[in-house]
Protein backbone atom coordinates (compact mmCIF):
# COMPACT_ATOMS: atom_id res chain seq x y z
CA UNK A 1 0.00 0.00 0.00
CA UNK A 2 1.19 3.43 -0.20
CA UNK A 3 2.88 4.34 2.74
CA UNK A 4 2.39 8.34 1.86
CA UNK A 5 -1.49 8.24 1.23
CA UNK A 6 -1.71 6.79 5.21
CA UNK A 7 0.75 8.53 6.58
CA UNK A 8 -0.59 12.06 5.57
CA UNK A 9 -2.82 13.29 8.41
CA UNK A 10 -3.95 16.25 6.92
CA UNK A 11 -5.71 14.04 3.88
CA UNK A 12 -9.14 13.59 3.44
CA UNK A 13 -10.20 10.28 4.99
CA UNK A 14 -12.54 9.71 2.40
CA UNK A 15 -10.67 10.21 -0.21
CA UNK A 16 -7.90 7.63 1.46
CA UNK A 17 -10.11 4.91 1.46
CA UNK A 18 -11.74 5.33 -2.15
CA UNK A 19 -7.88 5.17 -2.79
CA UNK A 20 -7.07 2.61 -0.75
CA UNK A 21 -10.20 0.16 -1.19
CA UNK A 22 -8.76 -2.33 -3.95
CA UNK A 23 -5.71 -2.95 -1.55
CA UNK A 24 -7.38 -3.49 1.46
CA UNK A 25 -8.43 -7.42 2.86
CA UNK A 26 -11.90 -8.84 1.58
CA UNK A 27 -13.15 -8.45 4.99
CA UNK A 28 -11.86 -4.76 5.52
CA UNK A 29 -13.31 -3.85 2.30
CA UNK A 30 -16.54 -4.77 3.63
CA UNK A 31 -16.11 -2.03 6.37
CA UNK A 32 -14.62 0.42 3.74
CA UNK A 33 -18.15 -0.17 1.97
CA UNK A 34 -20.27 1.35 4.48
CA UNK A 35 -18.17 4.15 6.01
CA UNK A 36 -18.39 5.31 1.69
CA UNK A 37 -22.10 4.15 1.62
CA UNK A 38 -23.16 6.60 4.99
CA UNK A 39 -20.20 8.13 6.81
CA UNK A 40 -21.89 10.48 8.75
CA UNK A 41 -23.98 7.17 10.07
CA UNK A 42 -20.38 5.51 11.15
CA UNK A 43 -19.38 9.22 12.61
CA UNK A 44 -22.24 8.64 15.33
CA UNK A 45 -21.67 4.88 15.35
CA UNK A 46 -19.45 2.76 17.98
CA UNK A 47 -17.13 0.50 16.82
CA UNK A 48 -19.74 -2.57 17.49
CA UNK A 49 -22.56 -1.04 16.00
CA UNK A 50 -19.94 -0.12 12.53
CA UNK A 51 -18.94 -3.83 13.24
CA UNK A 52 -22.43 -5.20 12.79
CA UNK A 53 -23.24 -2.85 9.80
CA UNK A 54 -20.07 -4.00 7.48
CA UNK A 55 -21.29 -7.95 8.70
CA UNK A 56 -17.41 -8.46 10.55
CA UNK A 57 -16.20 -8.46 13.54
CA UNK A 58 -14.65 -5.82 16.10
CA UNK A 59 -11.00 -6.40 15.33
CA UNK A 60 -11.36 -6.15 11.96
CA UNK A 61 -12.84 -2.85 12.20
CA UNK A 62 -9.98 -1.61 14.32
CA UNK A 63 -7.80 -3.31 11.86
CA UNK A 64 -9.34 -1.51 9.32
CA UNK A 65 -8.73 2.16 10.91
CA UNK A 66 -5.24 1.16 10.71
CA UNK A 67 -5.57 0.08 7.46
CA UNK A 68 -6.39 3.50 6.89
CA UNK A 69 -3.27 5.18 8.73
CA UNK A 70 -5.53 6.21 11.69
CA UNK A 71 -4.43 5.28 15.41
CA UNK A 72 -7.77 4.62 16.14
CA UNK A 73 -11.31 4.34 16.16
CA UNK A 74 -11.59 7.94 17.88
CA UNK A 75 -8.56 9.20 15.66
CA UNK A 76 -11.08 7.58 12.45
CA UNK A 77 -13.71 9.30 13.70
CA UNK A 78 -12.39 13.07 14.38
CA UNK A 79 -10.80 12.53 10.89
CA UNK A 80 -13.95 11.94 9.06
CA UNK A 81 -15.87 14.49 11.04
CA UNK A 82 -13.45 17.06 9.40
CA UNK A 83 -13.70 15.09 6.06
CA UNK A 84 -17.52 15.85 6.06
CA UNK A 85 -17.77 19.34 7.38
CA UNK A 86 -19.32 21.20 5.40
CA UNK A 87 -18.07 18.88 2.41
CA UNK A 88 -14.99 20.66 2.87
CA UNK A 89 -11.68 17.98 2.60
CA UNK A 90 -9.91 17.79 5.72
CA UNK A 91 -7.19 19.45 3.48
CA UNK A 92 -8.81 22.26 3.56
CA UNK A 93 -7.87 23.43 6.65
CA UNK A 94 -3.96 23.49 6.39
CA UNK A 95 -2.76 26.82 6.01
CA UNK A 96 -0.27 27.27 3.42
CA UNK A 97 2.56 29.98 3.36
CA UNK A 98 0.39 31.56 0.12
CA UNK A 99 -2.51 31.67 1.42
CA UNK A 100 -4.85 35.59 0.69
CA UNK A 101 -6.45 36.55 3.72
CA UNK A 102 -9.86 35.91 2.27
CA UNK A 103 -8.54 31.91 1.65
CA UNK A 104 -7.32 32.13 5.32
CA UNK A 105 -10.25 33.42 6.13
CA UNK A 106 -12.43 30.55 4.49
CA UNK A 107 -10.20 28.21 6.31
CA UNK A 108 -10.62 29.20 9.90
CA UNK A 109 -14.06 29.78 9.76
CA UNK A 110 -14.23 26.49 8.76
CA UNK A 111 -12.20 24.75 10.98
CA UNK A 112 -13.56 26.37 13.67
CA UNK A 113 -17.25 25.87 12.86
CA UNK A 114 -16.19 21.96 11.98
CA UNK A 115 -14.90 22.03 15.45
CA UNK A 116 -18.11 23.34 17.13
CA UNK A 117 -20.52 21.11 16.00
CA UNK A 118 -17.99 18.29 16.63
CA UNK A 119 -18.07 19.17 20.81
CA UNK A 120 -21.83 19.64 20.09
CA UNK A 121 -22.06 16.14 19.15
CA UNK A 122 -19.83 14.75 21.73
CA UNK A 123 -21.06 16.65 25.03
CA UNK A 124 -22.31 14.29 27.45
CA UNK A 125 -25.96 15.84 28.03
CA UNK A 126 -26.57 14.04 31.52
CA UNK A 127 -23.41 15.68 33.03
CA UNK A 128 -24.76 18.76 31.61
CA UNK A 129 -28.36 18.98 33.05
CA UNK A 130 -26.30 17.89 36.46
CA UNK A 131 -24.15 20.05 36.09
CA UNK A 132 -27.39 23.40 35.64
CA UNK A 133 -28.48 21.52 38.75
CA UNK A 134 -25.70 21.94 40.92
CA UNK A 135 -24.67 25.72 39.42
CA UNK A 136 -28.65 26.40 39.98
CA UNK A 137 -28.45 25.63 44.10
CA UNK A 138 -25.01 27.02 44.22
CA UNK A 139 -24.35 29.63 47.44
CA UNK A 140 -20.99 30.86 45.42
CA UNK A 141 -19.02 29.68 42.42
CA UNK A 142 -15.27 30.23 41.96
CA UNK A 143 -13.81 29.93 38.44
CA UNK A 144 -10.40 28.43 38.12
CA UNK A 145 -8.39 28.38 35.19
CA UNK A 146 -4.59 29.05 33.79
CA UNK A 147 -3.35 31.05 30.15
CA UNK A 148 -6.52 30.07 27.70
CA UNK A 149 -8.46 28.51 30.54
CA UNK A 150 -7.94 31.60 32.74
CA UNK A 151 -9.88 33.70 30.15
CA UNK A 152 -12.63 31.28 29.97
CA UNK A 153 -12.80 31.52 33.67
CA UNK A 154 -13.06 35.37 33.51
CA UNK A 155 -15.92 34.80 31.09
CA UNK A 156 -17.98 33.19 33.46
CA UNK A 157 -16.98 35.63 36.18
CA UNK A 158 -18.44 38.72 34.17
CA UNK A 159 -21.68 36.73 33.66
CA UNK A 160 -22.15 36.52 37.23
CA UNK A 161 -25.38 38.77 37.23
CA UNK A 162 -26.96 34.99 35.02
CA UNK A 163 -25.58 32.75 37.31
CA UNK A 164 -27.42 34.59 40.37
CA UNK A 165 -24.80 34.23 43.06
CA UNK A 166 -20.85 35.84 43.87
CA UNK A 167 -19.00 34.36 41.62
CA UNK A 168 -15.09 34.66 41.40
CA UNK A 169 -12.46 33.77 38.25
CA UNK A 170 -8.65 33.86 40.48
CA UNK A 171 -5.94 33.40 37.71
CA UNK A 172 -2.71 33.97 40.11
CA UNK A 173 -2.08 30.36 42.03
CA UNK A 174 -1.42 31.64 45.43
CA UNK A 175 -4.92 33.41 45.36
CA UNK A 176 -6.68 30.41 43.84
CA UNK A 177 -4.80 27.81 46.55
CA UNK A 178 -6.92 30.66 49.50
CA UNK A 179 -9.90 30.57 47.73
CA UNK A 180 -9.98 27.15 47.43
CA UNK A 181 -8.84 26.30 50.47
CA UNK A 182 -11.88 29.05 52.25
CA UNK A 183 -14.70 27.11 50.35
CA UNK A 184 -16.91 24.57 52.14
CA UNK A 185 -20.40 23.18 51.48
CA UNK A 186 -22.48 24.92 49.73
CA UNK A 187 -19.93 26.62 47.30
CA UNK A 188 -19.23 25.19 44.12
CA UNK A 189 -15.29 25.08 42.33
CA UNK A 190 -15.73 25.07 38.41
CA UNK A 191 -12.05 24.63 37.58
CA UNK A 192 -10.78 25.06 33.56
CA UNK A 193 -7.91 23.13 31.52
CA UNK A 194 -8.50 21.90 27.67
CA UNK A 195 -5.63 18.84 28.97
CA UNK A 196 -6.73 18.61 32.20
CA UNK A 197 -2.74 17.86 33.48
CA UNK A 198 -1.95 21.38 34.93
CA UNK A 199 -0.84 19.82 38.46
CA UNK A 200 -1.74 23.01 40.17
CA UNK A 201 -5.27 22.87 38.89
CA UNK A 202 -6.06 19.04 39.87
CA UNK A 203 -4.77 20.30 43.34
CA UNK A 204 -7.31 23.33 43.14
CA UNK A 205 -10.35 20.49 42.70
CA UNK A 206 -8.57 18.12 45.75
CA UNK A 207 -8.20 21.00 48.09
CA UNK A 208 -12.09 22.37 47.07
CA UNK A 209 -14.17 19.16 47.58
CA UNK A 210 -12.10 18.05 50.41
CA UNK A 211 -13.32 21.08 51.88
CA UNK A 212 -17.25 20.43 50.92
CA UNK A 213 -17.35 22.36 48.00
CA UNK A 214 -18.94 20.52 44.74
CA UNK A 215 -16.34 20.39 41.53
CA UNK A 216 -16.96 20.62 38.37
CA UNK A 217 -14.56 20.52 35.73
CA UNK A 218 -14.60 21.57 32.25
CA UNK A 219 -12.02 19.42 29.74
CA UNK A 220 -11.51 18.44 26.77
CA UNK A 221 -11.07 14.20 27.50
CA UNK A 222 -10.87 12.24 29.95
CA UNK A 223 -7.46 13.03 32.51
CA UNK A 224 -6.47 13.11 36.27
CA UNK A 225 -8.30 16.33 36.90
CA UNK A 226 -11.39 14.25 35.98
CA UNK A 227 -10.90 11.86 39.18
CA UNK A 228 -10.98 15.23 41.36
CA UNK A 229 -14.35 16.53 40.21
CA UNK A 230 -17.75 15.52 40.78
CA UNK A 231 -19.25 16.24 37.67
CA UNK A 232 -16.98 16.45 34.12
CA UNK A 233 -18.15 18.27 31.16
CA UNK A 234 -15.49 16.75 28.43
CA UNK A 235 -15.51 19.46 25.70
CA UNK A 236 -13.84 17.78 22.70
CA UNK A 237 -12.69 19.52 19.68
CA UNK A 238 -10.90 19.13 16.45
CA UNK A 239 -7.68 20.79 17.98
CA UNK A 240 -5.10 21.72 15.48
CA UNK A 241 -1.35 22.50 16.83
CA UNK A 242 -0.34 24.25 13.80
CA UNK A 243 0.85 27.57 15.28
CA UNK A 244 -1.20 29.37 13.11
CA UNK A 245 -4.89 28.45 14.15
CA UNK A 246 -7.02 29.41 16.44
CA UNK A 247 -7.49 28.01 20.14
CA UNK A 248 -10.84 25.79 19.18
CA UNK A 249 -10.32 24.42 22.43
CA UNK A 250 -11.05 27.91 23.99
CA UNK A 251 -14.00 29.03 21.96
CA UNK A 252 -16.22 25.44 22.71
CA UNK A 253 -15.64 26.36 25.94
CA UNK A 254 -16.43 29.84 25.94
CA UNK A 255 -19.72 28.11 23.90
CA UNK A 256 -20.19 26.04 27.08
CA UNK A 257 -20.22 28.81 29.70
CA UNK A 258 -22.90 30.20 27.57
CA UNK A 259 -24.99 27.60 27.97
CA UNK A 260 -24.40 27.00 31.48
CA UNK A 261 -25.33 30.64 32.43
CA UNK A 262 -28.25 31.13 30.11
CA UNK A 263 -29.87 27.93 31.01
CA UNK A 264 -29.47 28.60 35.05
CA UNK A 265 -31.03 32.52 34.22
CA UNK A 266 -33.41 30.69 32.86
CA UNK A 267 -34.73 29.04 36.03
CA UNK A 268 -34.74 31.97 37.65
CA UNK A 269 -37.97 33.52 38.89
CA UNK A 270 -39.45 35.58 36.92
CA UNK A 271 -38.49 38.75 39.37
CA UNK A 272 -34.98 38.07 38.97
CA UNK A 273 -35.26 37.55 34.73
CA UNK A 274 -36.51 40.98 35.05
CA UNK A 275 -34.19 42.61 36.56
CA UNK A 276 -31.83 40.82 34.54
CA UNK A 277 -33.83 42.31 31.31
CA UNK A 278 -33.84 45.34 33.67
CA UNK A 279 -29.95 45.36 33.08
CA UNK A 280 -29.41 44.42 30.41
CA UNK A 281 -32.04 48.03 29.12
CA UNK A 282 -29.66 49.97 30.86
CA UNK A 283 -26.38 48.63 29.07
CA UNK A 284 -28.08 49.73 26.03
CA UNK A 285 -29.23 52.99 27.11
CA UNK A 286 -25.42 53.20 28.54
CA UNK A 287 -23.61 52.17 24.39
CA UNK A 288 -26.31 55.01 23.01
CA UNK A 289 -24.62 57.91 21.78
CA UNK A 290 -25.80 61.17 23.86
CA UNK A 291 -27.71 64.70 22.32
CA UNK A 292 -24.60 67.12 22.54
Amino acid sequence: MDGDIRSSSGRNIIEIIRTMRAELRKSDRKVADVVLEDPRRIMNATVGETAALAGVSQPTVLRFTTAVGCSGFQDFKIRLAQSLAFGTPATHSVLLDTDEPEVIAEKIFDYTMTSLDWARSKLDKAALHKAIDILSSARSIGFFGFGASGIVARDAQQKFPLFGVPCGAELDSHQQLMVASMMKEGDVAFVISNTGTTRSIIEIARIARDNGAVVICLTGSESPLTHFCDVTLIVETLENTNMYTPTISRIAALVVIDILSTSVAMRRPESERARISQMKRQLTDMRKMQPI
